[in-house]
Order: structure tokens, then sequence, then C-alpha cells
């Protein structure tokens, strides 16, 4: 499965909602996860450890600058794979992240008196944030970045086992330095998040369309309009004899809508199925952005 980065048209609203998915982000780490002092995973976590191991004497929280600092380099890194519109949204984001981080004070004590409940609101309310950050054309940096670059220079590469590798060294060197229970609760914030991510970002969900039709043209749409291969048949239909076009396509299910008012603009008798939870091998073309 290759991936795309498909440019996605800027809007003030998709500005809005990334400037909103990054405050969500940096607000659940700052306040509910960073007094259990626990660990975000990727660049934000590699962050909070440089500051709690050289900079805990700092009365300003530095982690947000610290971040900031590790992802210039990731930036530069990633500029050439990325749609200018891309890359102006998620340098957004993590300018919104770096002010929330360095601004927005961290409660003394954590705020709910269970341990498990803070970091499964951290979770949730930091992987809907980055979900909406996605789903509006950005990134929120980090590993994301890394992925871009590492995506467009080695065809297999895997940008979930950069994340498990980068993440599985992070959260060693915390258990190592602090206890282990560090590592396994920061395990736990993490796997919360990528699941919040999975429910907001439709891009890593992919939907099987089956269209019958009388129009042709219908497949060159798709192709040309989302970038997705078609492969068709001519079938009979069994009431009416008559003869019709069948087109079988696999595109994201923030597509799907879109899609469908193209075909039925062109057909508005078509007729189209919609397959949920497939597995895709293969020459399927993944648009996360």
């Amino acid at each position: 499965m290759s991936v795309h980065y498909q440019p996605m048209p800027f809007t003030y609203k998709r500005g809005a909602f990334v400037i909103l998915g990054s405050i969500l982000y940096a607000l659940s780490v700052n306040i509910f996860l960073t007094p259990l002092k626990l660990y975000a995973g990727g660049i934000v976590g590699l962050a909070q450890l440089i500051k709690t191991l050289g900079f805990s004497h700092v009365s300003f929280d530095l982690a947000g600058m610290i971040n900031l600092a590790l992802n210039i380099p990731l930036f530069i890194l990633a500029y050439k794979a990325m749609n200018k519109r891309m890359f102006f949204l998620t340098l957004l984001s993590v300018g919104i992240q770096t002010l929330v981080f360095s601004l927005a004070p961290i409660p003394l004590h954590p705020l709910l008196d269970d341990k498990l409940a803070n970091i499964l609101i951290a979770g949730l309310l930091g992987g809907a944030g980055c979900g909406i950050v996605l789903t509006n054309g950005g990134s929120a940096g980090g590993l994301d970045l890394l992925g871009v670059y590492l995506t467009e220079h080695f065809e297999n590469f895997s940008v979930g086992i950069m994340n498990l590798s980068f993440n599985a060294v992070l959260y060693t060197i915390c258990a190592i330095l602090f206890n282990l229970g560090t590592a396994i609760y920061s395990i736990i914030f993490v796997a919360t998040f990528a699941l919040a991510i999975d429910r907001m970002h439709y891009q890593n969900v992919e939907i099987e369309l089956m269209i019958f039709t009388h129009h042709p043209e219908i497949a060159q749409t798709i192709m040309h309009n989302y970038t997705r291969g078609v492969t068709a048949w001519e079938g009979t239909g069994a009431y009416t004899n008559a003869a019709t076009h069948v087109f079988v396509t696999v595109v994201a299910k923030d597509e799907v809508k879109a899609i469908k008012k193209d075909i039925l603009a062109a057909d508005p008798k078509a007729f189209i199925i919609a397959h949920e939870n497939i597995q895709v091998t293969g020459g399927y073309i993944k648009h996360l952005i």
C-alpha cells in the first residue's frame, strides 16, 4: 500500500479547526498528563524527557520550546515532500502547541483522584485534537513530519513501525531512568491516543464502493478527481436483461460523501454499495492528508 499526501484546499474554517485541535492536544498533555509525571509519545514525549533531565530546575516550563526546537530540523527535512497548504497548517499547529505548552498552567496535583481516569481523558482529548488537525489537512508535527520525509524516500516504509519503534525506545528509557510504572502508564496514554485519532481521522478507514451504472464516464471522474483506481466489468441485469457497467474502487471514508455526490450527479439512478472494515494490500494509495 503506497502513501500519497493529497493537497487539500485551504480555508479559514480549516485553519480554525487546526488551531482548535492543537489547543486540545496541548491542553490534554499539560492538564491531565504532566501532573502525573508521565510522558506523551513521539517528539513531545522526547521534549518532556529532555526538560525533566536537563531543565527541571527552571520554573518556566520549557517542554513547548524544546518541542519547537526539535521540530525545526524535521520541517526542513519534510519541506520538499509536503504541499504548501499542509506545510502552513502543520507550522500553525506546532506554533499553537508551543504557545499552549508554554503558557497553559500545569496543575500541581492531578485533577482527578483516579490516575487511570486522568490518562484516559488525556488520551481521548489529545487523540481527538490531533485527529481534527489531520482531518483538516495539517499535522501535529513531530513524527508526522519525519513520516512524510521517509515515505517519500523509502518505498516500503511504514509510519506505524516508525512510531512504534520510537516510542519503544522512549519508554524503555523512562523505565530505566524512573520506574516501570511511568513507562506502562505512558503506554496506556499512547494507546488511547492512537485509538482516538483513528476514530476522528477518517482517512485511515478504507471503504469499498461497488457502482452499477449506465454511464461509463463515472470511472474517469473517480480516477481524475480522487486519484483512485477503478476496476470495471460488464454486467447484465437479471430482471431487465439490460447491459450495465460495474465499477469497484477503494476510497477513504472521508471521500465517500463527495464521490457519491459526483456519481449521482452523472447518473441519478446509479446503484451504489459501500463495504467498510476491509483489508487492502497492493497498489492502494493512502491519502493521509
